[in-house]
This record gives C-alpha cells, structure tokens and sequence, in this order.
C-alpha cells in the first residue's frame, strides 16, 4: 500500500538563517558519522558554487575503469564550469560529502571491492550501522546533497514509475525525496527503462495510489516539484532521445533562469526540489531509438525470466543487458549524457551563486569535521554564570583536551562606506557592514582544531579553547558558532554581566582602517584561575596562552604549568595605532604610537630562580612583537638578572657564530622573488641580537617575518641537546641555519631561516588570519609530535605546514581558511 507513503505535509517553512538551523550541524552536534571534504567544507562556507555527484552510477552503472574514468571526467567538467565536484558516496560507513582520489578509486573498482552496496534512503543507517561502502541513489544524494546545502546535484537519469507501476506500485524513492530536498536536480530525464508518462504524472500531480476494495482508484493533488525542460521545446527527453513524446509544463534554456528558480523557492522558503531535464546531446540522438528498441527487449527478458521482481537489482541488470544488445553504444550515450548534465548542473550552480551574492552565507551552512562541545559549566567564582543551554551530548563527557589554547573570543564587527567622502559627515552613511567570529585565541584554536580533527577521528576534541564570553546576545552568538564549527565548548565561560569582546572596525572604501573600537576587558582581566582548573582538569601536552591577558593571570598559568609538567606556547600581539601616514613600502616601518603588551615578562622574571630552562616553551612574536618583548625586557631589568648572565655564558657564543651568521644574512630572503632582498635584516635590525637575548625566558621562537618568512631561533640544553639530531649537525648555508655548540655546558643553539611560500599572483583576498593559522597549525603539528624541532628534518615540515596554513588563509575570506582540514596529509607524515 502506498497511501502511508504518499502522504506528508508539504507547508513552507520559515525564513531563518541556515547557518543557525543547520541540519548538518545538528547532525554534527549528534556525532553523525559525516565527513566534507576540505575543498568543499571552504566553498560552502565562502559561497562558491558547488555541484553534488552520485556515487550509484560508479559501483552499479558502468564497468571498471569506465566508471572511473567518467567519474573523473564528470569531476574536471564540473570543475571546467567554476563550480566545486562534491561525489557523495558512503566509505566504510561515514558518508562521504566529497571524495579523495583513492576513495573514487576504491568505489571504482568493484574488483577489489565487491560488497559496496547501493543505497537508497532506507539503506543508509544499516550501511552505516554495519560499516559498508556504498553508492549514493538520486534519493540519498538529494538527502546528503540537502543536508550540506547544496544547491545543485547533476546525474544521469531520475527513478521513476517502473512499467506497470500502476499494478505494482513500485515507484522509485527518488520522486518522493524531491518533494522535501530542496536541491535542483538536473539529469537526462528518467531512466529509459521506466514508465515517462507515469512519472510525469507522478510528479506534476501526485497521485495517490492505494486499494479499495479489490480495484484501484486515483484521485489527484498537487505534489509542488517544478518539471522544467531545458532546452528550446517543452519536450521532456527519453534519456538516449531528446524527445520522449511527451511535455514539460515549464520550458527554459539558460543556467541563470534556472538558478533563479532555485533561489525563488529557498527566499519563499519552500522545502522542495527541482528537476531541470536535459536532453542527450544531438550527435547521439541517431543511435538513440536503437539503444530504445534495446531497452524494450532488456525489459521483456526481465520481466520473462522474473528479473523484475528482484527490487533494486532490477535495474543494474536493465542497464548491463542494454550494454550486452547495444554492443557498447549504451555505455558511450550514457558517459555523454552524464557529462553534458554535469556541464549544465554546473553552469547552473554557478548562477546561483552570483543570485545569491552577499546572502549566500546565510543559504549554505558550515559542515566540518568535529564534535559538538558539552554544555557550558561554571568552572570559577560567582561571577561566573551557570549555562543553560541544552546539548545532544549531554551525559557523554568528552576525552581530556591535548591542546588548550587560553585567549581570546571576539566578535568582529566591520563597517565599510560606499565612498570616503561620506566619513566626514556627523551622521549615518550607508554602506556594509559585517560581522565575524575574531579573536586572536580563537583563531587559533580554530586553526589548530581544523588540521587536528582532520588528521582522525579521535582528534575532533583534542583542541579546547578556554576564554571568557558575556551573558549577553554576542556571548551567545559566540558559543552557537562555534559550535557549528564542530569545535568543542565546554571552555567558553558565560560571566554573568559581562560585555563579550567586540572589536568594531571602521574602514575606508579601499579597506584601510580608518578607526576602531576594541572592547577586549572582559578576556584581559580574566582570572588566572579560571584556566588553573582545566590545566589541572586535562593536563594538556601543550598550552597555548594570549600574551595580552594581565600579569596575575599569566603568573598563574606559567606556575600552574612549570608544576605540572605541561609545555607553555606564549602568542603575542600589540595593538598598534598608526597617527599620520605609513610608510607601506618598508618592511620594517614603525608606528608612531604603539599600546604595549608585554604582561609575560613579570610571570617569567618569578620564575627564572626556580627553573633551570627557559620558563616559556615556544613563542611567536612578530618582528614588531620581537622588538617590544625585547625592549620591555630591559626596561623590567631582565637582561641584567643573574640568570640571565648564567644562560648567556653558557651558550658560549663567540666570533664563529657572528660570522657563520654574517654569511647567512647575505643569502636571498626568497627563493623566488628577487625583489625582496636578502637576510641583512637579521644583522642590521638587531633580529637575530634580540632573539639571542631572549633565549634566556624563551626556549624556541618562531618569528614571523611576512614576505621575508620565518626564522626558527632554538635552545636545547641538557639531554634534549644530546638527544636532539642538531647534536651531530653544523653550520650549513645552503640550508640556511647556523648551529653552535657550547664547548662547555653542551648547549646547543640553532638560527634557521624559512623563506616564504609563493602566494599566487592576485590571489591575496585577506591578511587577518594568516599569523593566527601559522600559529595553530604549528601547535597542531607540536601535539602531535613533541619533538618536531629536535630535527631538520621534522623542523621543516613542520614549519611547511604552518606556511602553508598561513598561504590558506591568506587566499580566503574567511580569517580561517576551511581548508585547512586538507592540511591531515602533511600531518600524518609527522
């Protein structure tokens, strides 16, 4: 009986972001077995057109490596179009929003991997449940397709009314999936084996089949799926023919017409989908009514010798037995057919995309790969506020973090006006204005999150970032969001009546900072016993702490850790106010006014009689940040204690490496770009002099140089230095480091520089995040191997994935790029 299954409700939902009820990001929150492939997590979330692929044609449709081979081809042509490829598929029960190479290699190969199933939508959790691979029918593509936001899915050829449905009732899920995906679905049609005219009255009318006594009857409704032609007549094609002798109700011939039908139906807010029939491109159509009289035979046999009855492998028979009567003319119809709707879906996508324009974050949602964090708790004093909030994991702890990153969560609030004349009025203007999740901790702790997570499953909680929010809308905002990042936040602490940090920023219409406000008080006096419990609570393999918070807190935090054994990652950074015109063009241009923040210093100078290493692990200052730790160093008479005389005569520092270093700065900044100079700067600016000095308090500093890229300036003493592979290394310039040994205490002391990756020409689109995802992909890279600096070799990769990272971001709008998940190769070869 099919009356239970045609009946639904149909009513158009409201209009709300789906960013905030995003059923992807619920599923998330449930620990949904999901993974989206990095390149396409980042075009949802910048608003790039993505098009959806089914996997079904790939393990049942076609032979090996055909089926590869036009998987691949489909790929490249979506590509062709300015449009993202995401194959759906399920592998080894996660389902699969975009697929790696090897993955559409394994499903290709039926050979090697012949238990892949194909699923239809009351397949997917026994799959799942039972770790299958599997292809993705129209119906679990349109739901998986839905699920992500994608707007587009491009395939072959729709299910439909089989031949006498009317008798039968077997009729594919597929035309009842398009009732409440609303996704366009663009194919060649429905399936040449099907019944047409049943299924287009099925879908233009819905028509409600079921006994009554012992007789059929058929009463008609309207089902809500537009059947639209896309070509130059209303006639519906027949899969292998352009014409069926049939007619859509709706004709169009242009991708921007359909897009906006699309786009129509998600303003009004209605559930359902779209099929946009594409006919088989002319220089087919001659062989097309042989491949018919093919497929009436193909359907005689089966039905003949009981094929029929055999459900879903009705149709993989159907379609190899064409192949086997057409001697192969089928399979090439199909592969052309399949590329040419491939061709359309994307050209398709792509209009959408620009309809969509400033509102399509809102359309798309933000899949990554994670886990949802518990509920917040209170961890401190009564300023603290208890949550409220509800949570699917509610009663399932999470494991103890790796990485806790202690900082700053921030909303970004951006205003641009349309012109800069308009800034000197005493009033509103219009313009944008924009707004972001920010904060220096975050970023980072995004950034780490996003390289972890994708390394493995078990490493979606290893970051946790702890920060103080307000009770207010913007707290709020800031834990909902990063929840939907699949971040964890249980460290997110509500202060009852505290303002969230904001920092709003008013640009020019060239996007120079004109000026801003950053209300960052309620992070910077945070007590330094709220971060105390989680260090003792996880007891991390590295702490990563905002060198901005107060001086008491930092206390706190660096004892709590020296106690406990865990590694301190100190990252810096200065608010710097520029009065008059920069310099752009120097490299090395020093603002007039700068705030200076150096509140680790007082915490490292109780620390320097008890400890016989530096107190701080790893920092990564800037060169601006470099000079200012060095100048309030000397302010604060660091550079006159007696510790720091000990250190330094223990490096035993002499004229071999002020010339080995002199010789290193002649060498070019880049390998490249010519137009950047060579290292003098490490000499003439005092860099490698400062850095020297303050190895002392730092153990490893990674200074970030921006164009001039990274230099690496490390200690090791005792049996880090024996065990370290630098104990057997020296001088070497054309690997660009200098190494000392200390003839008398052992120390060992290494300057590497890195020169910078190459940024594409034109590609820069954003510089905001670029250190923050340097810096969170070098503590992801720490986490998983401790001892990364202990070797050239391990150094440099290291340090090539934070680069890299930085490069990602550089290209995105987003301050974090989402494809920084794409970075788990690099890092499994940690």
């Amino acid at each position: 009986m099919l009356q239970a299954s045609f009946r639904g409700i149909f009513t158009n939902q409201r209009l709300i972001s789906l960013r905030k009820a995003s059923s992807l990001s619920a599923a998330r929150g449930r620990r949904a077995p999901i993974d989206v492939h990095p390149e396409v997590e980042d075009a949802l979330a910048t608003g790039k057109p993505v098009v959806a692929l089914e996997s079904t044609i790939i393990t049942h449709g076609m032979p090996y490596p055909t089926s590869l081979e036009m998987a691949q081809s489909v790929e490249r042509i979506v590509r062709s179009t300015g449009s993202i490829p995401a194959t759906i598929a399920v592998i080894g029960g996660r389902i699969k929003i975009g697929l790696h190479t090897a993955e559409l290699e394994r499903l290709a190969d039926q050979q090697s991997n012949p238990t892949a199933v194909k699923l239809s939508r009351r397949d997917i959790a026994a799959a799942i449940a039972l770790k299958k691979d599997g292809g993705t029918t129209c119906c679990s593509t349109l739901i998986f397709a839905a699920l992500a936001g994608i707007k587009v899915f491009a395939t072959g050829g729709l299910g439909g009314v089989h031949r006498g449905g009317e008798n039968t009732m077997d009729v594919s899920a597929d035309l009842h999936e398009l009732t409440r995906c609303p996704v366009g679905l663009v194919s060649a049609g429905v399936k040449s084996i099907l019944d047409i005219r049943r299924t287009l009255e099925y879908l233009v009318w819905l028509l409600k089949m079921f006994e009554e006594f012992s007789s059929n009857s058929f009463t008609q409704e309207t089902l809500g799926v537009p059947v639209v032609s896309y070509a130059e007549t209303h006639d519906f094609p027949a899969f292998y023919s352009g014409r069926s002798g049939f007619e859509s109700p709706w004709r169009i011939n242009d991708p921007r017409t359909a897009a906006q039908i699309l786009h129509t139906h998600w303003q009004l807010g209605m559930s359902n989908g779209a099929l946009f029939a594409v006919p088989i491109p002319v220089e087919y159509e001659a062989v097309g009514s042989a491949l018919q009289e093919a497929v009436e035979q193909a359907v005689r046999e089966s039905e003949e010798q009981n094929i029929s009855n055999l459900g879903k492998a009705v149709t993989p028979w159907l379609l190899n037995r064409v192949g086997e009567l057409t001697q192969g003319k089928s399979l090439a119809s199909n592969i052309a057919l399949v590329e040419n709707t491939a061709l359309v879906g994307g050209q398709i996508a792509v209009e959408y995309a620009k309809i969509a324009g400033d509102r399509y974050d809102q359309d798309q949602c933000y899949p990554v790969t994670g886990i949802r964090g518990k509920p917040d708790e209170p961890h401190s004093a009564s300023d603290v506020a208890s949550s409220e909030t509800t949570d699917d994991l509610k009663g399932q702890p999470l494991p103890n973090a790796s990485l806790v990153v202690v900082g700053c969560a921030a909303v970004d609030i951006t205003s641009q006006p349309l012109t800069d004349s308009d800034l000197g009025h005493q009033s509103t203007f219009p313009g944008k204005v924009s707004m972001s999740l920010g904060g220096v901790g975050r970023n980072i702790a995004e950034a780490a999150h996003r390289v972890l997570s994708s390394h493995s499953d078990e490493s979606s909680a290893a970051t946790l970032l702890v920060s103080l929010v307000g009770d207010d809308s913007f707290g709020r905002l800031l834990s909902e969001e990063t929840r939907m990042l699949g971040m964890r936040t249980d460290g997110l602490i509500p202060v009852r009546g505290g303002r969230s940090s904001v920092c709003s920023l008013l640009l020019e219409r060239s996007g120079g900072l004109r000026a801003g406000v950053a209300d960052m008080d309620l992070v910077r006096n945070m007590d330094g016993h709220v971060a105390r419990e989680f260090i003792l609570a996880h007891k991390p393999k590295l702490l990563a702490v905002d060198g901005n918070l107060s001086s008491d807190t930092l206390k706190v935090v660096v004892n709590e850790c020296s106690r406990n054994g865990v590694d301190v990652f100190l990252f810096v950074h200065i608010h710097v106010t520029i009065k008059g015109a920069a310099n752009n063009t120097s490299k090395f241009s020093e603002p007039t006014s700068v705030v200076k923040s150096a509140s680790i210093l007082p915490a490292i100078a109780g620390n320097l009689d008890q400890l016989a290493w530096s107190p701080i692990t790893f920092a990564s200052p800037n060169l601006l940040e470099l000079a200012h730790l060095y100048q309030q160093a000397q302010l604060l008479n660091l550079t006159s204690h007696d510790r720091w005389w000990q250190v330094l005569d223990s490096l035993g520092l002499g004229s071999k490496f002020r010339t080995d270093l002199d010789l290193l700065s002649r060498r070019e900044a880049s390998s490249h770009d010519t137009s950047r100079g060579n290292l003098a700067f490490l000499v003439e600016k005092g860099v490698a002099q400062m850095a020297i000095n303050l190895l002392p308090f730092f153990r490893h500093l990674i200074i970030k140089c921006g164009d001039l890229g990274v230099v690496v300036v490390m200690r090791f003493t005792g049996d880090d230095a024996a065990e370290s592979s630098w104990s057997t290394e020296s001088t070497n310039h054309h690997r660009r480091y200098v190494v000392s040994h200390s003839p008398t205490s052992g120390d060992i002391v290494v300057l590497q520089h890195f020169p910078a990756m190459k940024l594409p020409s034109d590609a820069l689109v954003n510089t905001t995040g670029a250190g923050d995802s340097l810096v969170g992909a070098l503590l992801a890279a720490l986490v998983q191997s401790p001892k990364a600096f202990h070797s050239t070799i391990s150094l440099q990769r290291t340090i090539d994935i934070a680069q890299h990272a930085a490069l990602l971001s550089l290209q995105s709008p987003l301050a974090v790029s989402p494809l920084l998940s794409s970075l788990h190769g690099e890092l499994s070869r940690q």
